[in-house]
């Protein structure tokens, strides 16, 4: 243990934060700040980089102000996935907006794909499926329809990638234009099995090489963080945001599993040096790669979780504040039968749906509003219902679930969760292990920390919620949400 500090920049959906831990794992310090969600047409989602950016640069600034900063010797970051950023290398200012991960510009362009049939060539060599979900189609898709692009890719001056290479860029002001393999691995330009970008596949998407950031391990050194500290400070420990939670969490042994519980909801199972395939449309991806070993993952991911909370409160603006969501939903004696499919953006694992919309059902004179509030909440749950069974399907063997994210400090949907997953769901004493992860990572990188098996002693139980809905309740909570997934996957 020593007395060196971490900073971490989590920098998600719909926030930006910063953390200041210890090498213990204490949060010091932190600060948060919300940025504008762009809907310009119906499917696509847009973030302004830019405000991206200086949402990063502020909060890092707050968290370090309540510290000794001098004492930070490391930097960890953690992103949201797949979103896609472009910008002109000489000034680093984007050329386009962000196209966020739950995006679907591109799936006609996928389907045209599919016909070509590359599609078992994409799912054998990045374990992933042929979807606008990811990165590659929303690269083509500034290459193909924002001018100047080619031109500037042509001329050796255009930078395409995730969230986290573009912050590695603007920290080390300009100096490095790299990325991890986590997040590498999320853009169907990457071969999990070589661990390098695929000439094969960069033709299929027709992407450049040269636009594409070097790819290293999660705890490599990125680069020094010139634009927050006057001194050279070391950005040791990258990861995409689910790949940290499950570092976070300490799943470090296979059949580990952990549920994250943010704007999405992503299921990740450590499957350790075998990169196994699903037979039940979950994806094969790299869990993290740490000391030269590479651990591999089966993940499903759904679309929205959180974000059904922001849409409550925001669109339909029935709450105030996000957390109003668990005294409402605890209030109501009957749910009223009212089901909710919250598919805004399509469905993802294991359904994997681009056309699908999202669906009230069971609505009556007697439904109000806490009946919707209620039935977005257990939403959340089905749909991890869905993803383990999934995972069950393919073999794993679960025994309980390790929760994390925002959604996890509601007690009435850990408990409803735990009730249709007949598991046991553990939920740790700090919920925001994303941010955690990343900080782990970088302590390992720059030597804070020890090793993984001090990050499994930093893990603490806060607690464990146990199934307790009879059986008869429960089945027709599940026969309900069938009934209701297979009408919304009718929608044209």
């Amino acid at each position: 243990m020593t007395n060196d500090l971490i900073l971490s920049i989590d920098q998600g959906t719909t926030s930006s934060r910063a953390v200041v831990f210890d090498s213990q794992g204490t949060v010091l310090s932190s600060a948060q700040q919300e940025f504008t969600q762009h809907f310009p047409q119906d499917g696509w989602v847009e973030h302004d980089a830019q405000e991206i950016w200086q949402s990063v640069l502020d909060t890092c600034e707050r968290a370090l102000s309540e510290v000794n900063a001098s004492k930070v010797v490391t930097v960890g970051i953690t992103n949201q996935r797949e979103t896609t950023i472009a910008w002109d290398t000489r000034t680093g200012q984007p050329i386009a907006p962000a196209i966020v991960w739950q995006d679907r510009r591109t799936a006609e362009f996928c389907q045209a794909l599919a016909r070509a049939g590359h599609r078992d060539t994409i799912a054998r060599k990045t374990g992933l499926l042929l979807d606008a979900y990811f990165s590659a189609t929303k690269m083509r898709w500034i290459l193909d329809n924002v001018e100047g692009a080619r031109k500037l890719a042509d001329t050796g001056h255009l930078a395409m990638g995730t969230v986290d290479s573009y912050l590695i860029f603007m920290l080390t002001k300009r100096e490095r234009f790299v990325t991890d393999v986590t997040n590498a691995c999320r853009t169907m330009l990457f071969d999990i099995h070589t661990l390098d970008w695929d000439d094969e596949l960069l033709d299929i998407f027709g992407i450049p090489r040269s636009v594409l950031p070097h790819v290293q391990d999660c705890d490599a050194h990125f680069g020094n963080a010139h634009a927050l500290f006057e001194r050279p400070v070391a950005i040791h420990g990258v990861l995409g945001d689910q790949h940290a939670a499950t570092v976070g969490q300490a799943c470090f042994e296979p059949g580990m599993i952990k549920s994250t519980y943010g704007t999405g909801n992503f299921v990740m199972l450590n499957t350790g040096s075998e990169a196994l395939t699903s037979n039940h449309q979950l994806l094969t991806t790299i869990g993290y790669r740490l000391n030269n070993t590479t651990s591999y993952a089966l993940e499903g991911s759904v679309f929205i979780a959180g974000a059904v909370v922001q849409w409550l409160r925001d669109k339909l603006q029935v709450l105030e504040h996000a957390a109003d969501s668990e005294g409402i939903a605890r209030a109501l004696d009957d749910d009223n039968n009212v089901v909710m499919v919250p598919a805004f953006t399509g469905l993802g694992a294991p359904h994997w749906d681009a056309n699908a919309r999202g669906a009230i059902l069971g609505l009556t004179r007697n439904t109000g509003y806490e009946h919707i509030v209620a039935a977005a909440l257990e939403s959340v749950c089905l749909q991890s219902f869905d993803l383990l069974n999934a995972m069950r399907a393919d073999g794993a063997s679960i025994s309980s679930l390790r929760v994390d994210g925002g959604m996890c400090a509601n007690d009435w949907v850990m408990q409803l969760l735990a009730d249709i997953l007949e598991l046991p769901v553990q939920r740790p004493r700090n919920i925001e292990t994303t941010v955690l992860g990343a900080a782990a990572v970088a302590g390992l990188g720059a030597g804070v920390i020890g090793s993984q098996d001090q990050l499994t002693e930093i893990w603490a139980l806060d607690r464990a919620f146990t199934p307790a809905m009879d059986s008869a309740r429960r089945q027709a909570k599940i026969d309900r949400w069938n009934h209701a997934i297979a009408q919304v996957r009718l929608t044209p």
